[in-house]
């Protein structure tokens, strides 16, 4: 357990990743179009220049012609299928029969060798919610606990080859990192160097903020931030412990009313002697002491009682 301002962060120990982002070798859409353009262009014109040969008696010219333009029109359409549109805030992981070749990052129309394959992967920034999750806090109470996270993928590689599912993976270690920040910290401290799940939110995200972001890091993963979006105690125990929440409270609020009266009375007292209004001896003061403390702690108004003799009669 961590006391005063001190947090001591448990993170797990998470593989060293085995690949790591590159930027994938490519070139800009346009030009690779308007080459596949002229390309498709050039072998229509051949093939239509080899038929009008084959029609004059230059057969053999003609077919080879036919050929050479059938040919350069598949190899045409063969390369415009390597050009991929990307979008702001969007990657295409590339690989080159099964290897990572790299990560098309740049938004636009961009062309990469059309023997590659080319997966999508959203690097905007994303929110996860967990359930309400069901434990017990470091006293052993049961608790609802769900939090949210803001998070983004930062290295498409890590995301794409080191784990199966990355969203996912983020799902399964957000709720397992909330279970365990749960069972390290009771919900409510009852010292004053203790921290706790209700009165140290701050504090505690930050530890979960850093115990997450050791969590997903193999996937590539960055926490910008995290919260949590509910905390109570569960329905079984709720009502007892709103009694005792009440009962802490209306005690702190009775030290404070008696520590302030008794600052008043002192007053008081100190006032009348400086004033030499009457002289009291010590059991008018503690009379007067008595009296003044049941009006000031009181919870009702006083029900004032006129005394027509002496105090001693």
């Amino acid at each position: 357990m961590t006391t005063g301002s001190e947090l001591i962060v448990d993170t797990p120990e998470m593989p060293e990743p085995r690949v790591r982002e590159t930027p994938a070798h490519s070139i800009p859409g346009g030009l690779a179009l308007l080459l596949t353009f002229l390309g498709t262009v050039a072998s229509i014109g051949t093939g239509i220049g080899g038929v009008v040969l084959a029609n004059n008696e230059s057969v053999g010219v003609g077919v080879l012609l036919i050929v050479g333009g059938s040919l350069l029109f598949l190899v045409s359409v063969f390369m415009m299928s390597g050009l991929n549109m990307v979008a702001p805030g969007e990657a295409r992981v590339v690989q080159f029969f099964g290897r990572y070749s790299g990560t098309i990052r740049k938004d636009g129309l961009r062309w990469v060798n059309p023997l590659t394959t080319r997966t999508k992967i959203s690097t905007r920034v994303r929110n996860h919610e967990t359930a309400v999750l069901k434990v017990n806090d470091a006293h052993g109470n049961p608790i609802e606990l769900a939090g949210v996270i803001v998070w983004k993928v930062e290295d498409t590689a890590q995301a794409s080859f080191e784990v199966d599912d990355f969203v996912e993976f983020v799902s399964t270690q957000t709720e397992s990192a909330l279970r365990h920040i749960a069972i390290e910290y009771p919900y409510d401290a009852h010292g004053e160097d203790e921290l706790s799940l209700r009165g140290n939110a701050e504090e505690i995200t930050e530890k979960l903020a850093v115990e997450l972001t050791a969590r997903v890091q193999a996937a590539g993963v960055r926490i910008i931030e995290a919260r949590f979006t509910h905390l109570a105690y569960a329905p079984e125990i709720a009502s007892a412990m709103l009694q005792r929440q009440q009962a802490g409270a209306v005690v702190a609020a009775r030290e404070t009313i008696v520590e302030g009266a008794c600052g008043m009375v002192e007053t008081a007292l100190a006032r009348i002697t400086d004033l030499d209004i009457v002289e009291l001896d010590e059991e008018r003061k503690a009379a007067m002491v008595s009296n003044l403390l049941v009006v000031l702690c009181g919870n009702h108004s006083p029900q004032p009682v006129l005394n027509a003799g002496s105090l001693y009669q």
